[in-house]
Order: structure tokens, then C-alpha cells, then sequence
């Protein structure tokens, strides 16, 4: 593989320029740290509508979680201090921390907490009542608990509680939606003082949080990412300090003496299939797909060698993944010929619509793979963002996903029955339900916790409607005066970073 030979490359440029190395960060209106970081801006400033996709990431400025997750991927203390299960493990009941408030001053109590968990299960344009199947009630019980009742035993329900499901508003502000989905309101880190859509949020520090004392930025200026070829020369005039990276810039980054930030994750690219529509209602086209596709090929020409291939939708270093399922369909074009020849389909007989998000190297590398042996693939660009993912009615298209902090919640969406990611739904895998049930119903910290949930990914994989392709961590660039991130997955943590010689 050649991410190695990328990364020692990019080592030697940053070392041969060096003296160049640019400079970010500042003080701002405030006289404190001030932090500019370009990002792309969610859809939405209601947690409950954005839903769990990259945007949470800026909504936790704003907003504080129930629990959070640590390097590890294992579930840790938020806005819940601790939280405790019923010995048959169908309830679970979180404790709050006690003295809480909302930046409008509102209590963080368990009723503020079971309106949001609600408005998330019922609200009709949630975006995350999907994630919450497990739960069957919400209740509080007193000021600071919080009993939610389960459809089954689950132990996954910390981890699914985290940043991407549970960052919870503020219940004053919650009786005007329009006005929260335009202005957030939390008892996160940090409390908006501007925001012009599209344009710029600044925020001051919240000195209410409730882990205020690790935070050492006194004021964050969000903007919308320019476009992915000036990301470099804006962070290394020091425009910005921080912003994602496209892997394409990478060198360019390094040789800018900039800090190119590999944030773990639980990202995977996939090629998805209808299994219901032809042609790949056949099994045999299934199959011949599966052997078509060169996962090297995503790899060098996608993501410049800072990616992994991956049959599966985790990396190969997380808990969830399955080392029995590490070769499954390896690339073999002439098998694939091979498999069409025999189910009596002539070399370009099979013609598909393949639907993208926006004009990219995947299309054109699917497209080449499967026309290499003998199926034709005609490219459309959607206009909507969403269709590649959720549009039922494709026959292939292809995405990636940023995973979840429970596992068992990221194999549901892409192979469960009412999965989202699954454009086969409400086909599933022989045996996965089951699996799903034992991994679900295994404690997190059993010995055969992370057993169970790789015979779940397994069973999971033997799904016709998902070819898995790369895996990439975060990329992001930063100004070298910003200290290190916390390797937290998947997530942008600002707790303890600091601004060149801030106290």
C-alpha cells in the first residue's frame, strides 16, 4: 500500500521547509485565544433536525452531550455524571450533573433532557428518530435523573447517546423551533454572540459549562470553508487556523509547514446496490461487482495513500472490525468475466445508472472497474446531496459515512432492515437480526463483548446491497501555534487546546 511511502514523502517536504512553516491564531475582540476555524456549516442548528451527520461537529460548540466518548471509543461522563442499568438491562437511568444551565439560563434538568429524547423520537422532521428505536419511554425522575425505558436489553445506549444523537437544546428555546434552527442554544462550550447564514458564527466562551475549566479558547470564529484549493494559502496566511482537508492538498499542506491533523474515525466509503432492481437483482451481477472492484485503486487515486482498504464499514484498528471478513471478495476482474459469462450475459449487455453526489473520482473509478468487466455504468450527478443516500428508488449509487459511536447503531444503518443506508431495506443478511440482538444485549465491558459485535459485523457483511472500499481518517490543517487535538473518534474536540503561548 502506498500510505507509507506518502507519508514519509510528506515528512521530508515538511522538513525542507520548515523556516517557512506559517502561522495562525490571535486574540480577538474578546483580548483572549480567538480561534478561526473554516468548516462547512450545517444544514440546520437544531440537533434534532441537522441529525447525526459532519455538522455535529460545529453544533458541539454550542451544545453539551450526555455522554461523550474517549481515544478508546468507550462511553464517558457529559452532561450525565453516571448513569446505571436495571438488572435486566431493558432500562437505564442517567444522573445529571447537579447546578447546570443553558446559556439563556435555563435549568439542565432530567425534564429538559426527556423533552429533547422526545422531540428527537417524535418531532416530524426529525432527523434522528431512526437512531432511537431502542427506546420506549423517557422519563424524569426528580431534578437530575433521567429513566429511559428500552424495547429490548441494549448496552449500547451510552454510546448511542453521545454527540450525534443527544446535544441537548435548551427547552425554553425549544418552543420556537424556527428560531432554534436558526440560533442555537446549549450548555456547550461556547455561546454565540453572531451568526449570519452561510457566512460567519463567533462565539464567546461559556464560562457555565460544565467542563469550562479545560477550555482555553476564549472565542471561536467559524467560516465557511473556501473552496478545497485555497484552504492551504488561507491557514498558512493565517485567514484561518484550522480547516478540513481534501487529500489532495496534503503535500501542499506539509510543504506549507502546516500541521496536516489525521483525526481517527469511524469513516468508510462504499459502493451501495438495489438488490430489488435490476440489474443486481440477480445474484450473479452481485457477485461479479464484488470481484470487479480494485480497492487500491480508491485508495491512490481518492485519497493520495492516507486511506486504507477496507471490505467492511469500520477501519481494521476499531473494536467492530472482523478479521475473519478482512479478505472477503478480493479483487479478481477475470473471475467477475467469468461469473457474468456463465449466468449468460454478453460483454456489455448489462448497462446501469450509477447517481453521485457531485462530480468525483469515485464515479469515474466505479465506472471504469465495472466497465472493465462488462458492465456499463452512465453517471448522473443529483442535484440533492441526500439522494445518493437515502433514495430507495436507485439502483447503485455510492457514499461515505462518518460511522457512529455505537457500532451496533452503524451496522443497523447499513444492513438493518429500516436501515438508512441500505438501499436493499428492507432486505437483510440470514442471521444478522440475531447477531445484532447478542451483540446488543452483551454489556460493554463483558469479555465477549467485542466477539459478539464482530460476528454481527460478519453475519452483517454477507448483505448483497453494500462493496465497502476505503476507510479515511479526518483530515484536517492546522497553524502550528494551535496545540493538539484530542484523538477522540470521529469528533472535534476543543477541551485543552490552546493558542501559541496562551496561558
Amino acid at each position: 500500500m502506498n500510505t507509507r511511502r506518502l507519508r514519509a514523502a510528506l515528512a521530508a517536504a515538511s522538513a525542507a521547509v520548515l523556516l517557512l512553516a506559517g502561522c495562525g491564531g490571535g486574540a480577538g475582540g474578546s483580548g483572549g485565544p480567538t480561534l478561526s476555524w473554516a468548516v462547512e456549516f450545517p444544514a440546520h442548528w437544531d440537533p434534532v433536525v441537522q441529525g447525526s451527520g459532519a455538522g455535529f461537529r460545529v453544533l458541539s460548540l454550542v451544545y453539551a452531550s450526555l455522554t461523550e466518548i474517549d481515544e478508546n471509543g468507550d462511553a464517558q461522563p457529559g452532561l450525565a455524571e453516571s448513569w446505571t442499568y436495571n438488572d435486566s438491562g431493558d432500562e437505564v437511568t442517567f444522573h445529571l450533573r447537579p447546578g447546570l444551565t443553558f446559556s439563556d439560563g435555563t435549568p439542565v434538568d432530567a425534564d429538559a433532557v426527556a423533552q429533547y429524547l422526545e422531540r428527537a423520537r417524535h418531532q416530524e422532521d426529525s432527523a434522528l428518530d431512526g437512531d432511537l428505536g431502542s427506546i420506549a419511554s423517557v422519563t424524569a425522575s426528580g431534578a437530575q435523573d433521567v429513566v429511559t425505558g428500552l424495547t429490548q436489553v441494549d448496552y449500547q445506549i451510552p454510546l448511542l447517546l453521545g454527540q450525534r444523537v443527544a446535544q441537548i437544546t435548551s427547552p425554553a428555546a425549544a418552543q420556537d423551533l424556527d428560531r432554534l434552527d436558526q440560533w442555537p442554544v446549549g450548555a456547550g462550550p461556547f455561546v454565540v454572540t453572531d451568526l449570519v447564514p452561510e457566512s460567519h458564527v463567533v462565539l464567546e466562551k461559556n464560562p457555565a459549562y460544565w467542563d469550562a475549566a479545560n477550555i482555553h479558547l476564549d472565542r471561536v470564529e467559524v467560516h465557511a470553508t473556501p473552496d478545497a484549493s485555497s484552504v492551504v494559502s488561507a491557514v498558512s496566511t493565517g485567514v484561518y487556523d484550522f480547516a478540513p482537508l481534501a487529500p489532495s492538498q496534503a503535500r501542499a499542506a506539509q510543504a506549507a509547514g502546516l500541521d496536516v491533523v489525521e483525526q481517527p474515525g469511524f469513516n468508510a466509503s462504499n459502493i451501495s446496490l438495489n438488490t430489488h432492481r435490476a440489474p443486481f437483482d440477480d445474484p450473479a451481477v452481485v457477485d461479479a461487482v464484488r470481484y470487479a472492484v480494485n480497492r487500491e485503486e480508491f485508495v491512490d487515486k481518492v485519497t493520495f495513500g492516507l486511506a486504507e482498504p477496507t471490505t467492511q464499514p469500520f477501519p481494521s484498528n476499531y473494536l467492530a472490525y472482523d478479521p475473519q471478513s478482512a479478505d472477503l471478495w478480493p479483487h479478481d476482474p477475470e473471475r467477475a468475466r467469468q461469473i457474468l459469462t456463465d449466468a449468460g450475459y454478453a460483454p456489455g449487455e448489462i448497462r446501469v445508472e450509477l447517481v453521485a453526489r457531485a462530480e468525483d473520482p469515485q464515479s469515474e473509478i466505479i465506472q471504469s472497474q465495472l466497465g472493465a468487466v462488462g458492465i456499463t455504468v452512465d453517471i448522473r450527478v443529483s442535484p440533492d446531496w441526500a439522494t445518493p443516500f437515502f433514495a430507495k428508488d436507485l439502483a447503485l449509487s455510492w457514499y461515505s459515512t462518518t460511522g457512529r459511536e455505537s457500532p451496533v447503531q452503524t451496522l443497523t444503518a447499513h444492513f438493518g432492515p429500516e436501515g438508512p443506508l441500505n438501499l436493499s431495506s428492507p432486505a437483510t443478511p440470514p442471521g444478522f437480526a440475531e447477531a445484532v440482538a447478542t451483540a446488543r444485549s452483551t454489556p460493554l465491558d463483558s469479555p465477549d463483548y467485542a466477539a459478539n459485535l464482530q460476528a454481527a459485523t460478519r453475519a452483517g457483511l454477507q448483505s448483497s446491497a453494500l462493496v465497502f472500499t476505503y476507510s479515511l481518517p479526518n483530515l484536517f490543517v492546522k497553524s502550528p501555534r494551535i496545540s493538539g487535538l484530542p484523538p477522540i473518534p470521529g469528533q472535534v474536540h476543543w477541551t485543552g487546546v490552546r493558542i501559541g503561548d496562551a496561558p
